[in-house]
């Protein structure tokens, strides 16, 4: 399976949460160096556990499931 598609699987997962909120996270960009660019979109490009949401849901879930990544950062929407 391709990085983009085990990221993309790990996301799916988040999703939901994230939706219920009415925000959402998308896949922008994997670097050579398996460094990853999200962007966070909705509610959750405003909202000022954007940062919480990231790290402590985003970025674990990530880690645990390819905790061979680089560095993970999100872009709100409009960046």
């Amino acid at each position: 399976m391709q990085l983009s598609q085990q990221i993309e699987a790990v996301l799916e997962t988040i999703r939901p949460y994230l939706q219920a909120d009415g925000g959402d996270v998308e896949l922008v960009e994997i670097q050579e160096n398996r460094d990853v660019v999200l962007r966070l979109t909705g509610a959750c490009s405003s909202c000022s556990m954007s940062e919480m949401t990231m790290t402590a849901g985003v970025e674990e879930s990530l880690r645990r499931s390819i905790p061979d990544l680089g560095k993970i950062t999100a872009l709100k929407e409009g960046q």
